[in-house]
């Protein structure tokens, strides 16, 4: 009896673990279910297979490499050499220059390289709201017209680069009705002179006798029918506070890859050529105002000496 009841309890024990392996083979081989769109066409097995999405391994992120073989990082962290600072009791002698730079000139010829042009320079911090473009238009209030009394937006700076053309309107017939001035795009290469204004001052402080650039501005020249007008200020920045972003941008130079000089260094330490339009007199008169021809170099040279006579003539040596 008690053999019968063993028998019986192996044989029960036998199919339920024959069970349980059977149902976890069929778990184990049954596919994922995917539900195809009604009336796609698709079966089941298409949708499944096609729901597998292999990773693209043979993209791989652009990684640029170096354009030499080092990085001009030192340019990049430049920073403002401060002036010192100067007090008005500090002032013995002090004279108001207005000059020109020509682009054309050889020494000058990097302020309007392809690669870094100074124009470039300035629209962009502009642009960027960076820098602030001032109207050069003379007012009672500011005859010269710069001193930066009336700020321009982004676009009107821009628009005063930019050529500008008179265009023709008609109507839907075909008839004139009239005409209209459209600007043009702006053309770096039509800049090819820069207008500095600076103050020549003496410190019997630290007895130094040195020019301080105040504003700086592209030149260019209106175009009229059958005049030939002078060339014109587009707008003023104040140098001061484009320093910070002259500062970091490198200027080209046509014999060394590695000066390392900004356009700043190239302002301060005076690496240009220019020519003197105009001094602070109590007429209030540019040179053209009373000089023609080439009497006007004449006279620019004679301010240049005069100014570079009066430190000379401050010092007195022993015999």
């Amino acid at each position: 009896m008690k053999k019968s009841y063993l028998i019986i309890l192996l044989c029960l024990a036998c199919s339920v673990t024959f069970a349980q392996r059977k149902r976890t083979t069929k778990r184990a081989a049954k596919p994922a279910a995917v539900k195809a769109a009604p009336n796609s066409g698709v079966s089941q097995a298409g949708a499944t297979t096609s729901a597998v999405v292999q990773p693209d391994t043979s993209r791989k992120a652009f990684d640029r490499p170096l354009d030499g073989y080092y990085k001009k990082n030192n340019i990049l962290s430049a920073r403002v050499t401060p002036y010192a600072n100067l007090r008005e009791a500090d002032v013995m002698f002090a004279r108001r220059i207005w000059r020109e730079i020509d682009l054309r000139e050889k020494m000058n010829q990097y302020l309007a390289s392809p690669k870094q042009r100074l124009i470039d320079v300035l629209m962009a911090a502009i642009a960027d709201g960076e820098l602030t473009a001032y109207d050069p238009t003379p007012s009672k209030d500011d005859p010269n017209g710069d001193s930066f009394s009336k700020p321009l937006s982004a676009a009107q700076a821009q628009s005063r680069m930019a050529d500008s053309a008179v265009v023709d309107k008609f109507d839907k017939d075909g008839n004139k009705i009239g005409s209209e001035v459209r600007a043009g795009e702006f053309n770096p290469d039509s800049v090819i002179k820069f207008r500095i204004k600076e103050d020549w001052v003496f410190d019997k402080q630290r007895s130094i006798f040195e020019p301080r650039i105040i504003g700086i501005a592209p030149l260019i020249k209106p175009k009229a029918a059958g005049l030939d007008l002078e060339y014109q200020p587009a707008f003023w920045i104040y140098f001061p506070k484009a320093r910070p972003i002259l500062a970091t941008k490198e200027a080209v130079s046509r014999n060394n890859d590695a000066t390392g000089l900004s356009f700043d260094d190239c302002f301060v330490k005076r690496i240009f050529t220019s020519y003197i339009v105009k001094q602070s007199n109590d007429k209030d008169e540019r040179i053209r105002d009373y000089m023609q021809g080439i009497d006007k170099l004449y006279e620019s040279d004679r301010i240049k000496k005069t100014l570079l006579d009066y430190e000379l003539n401050l010092w007195r040596y022993g015999e």
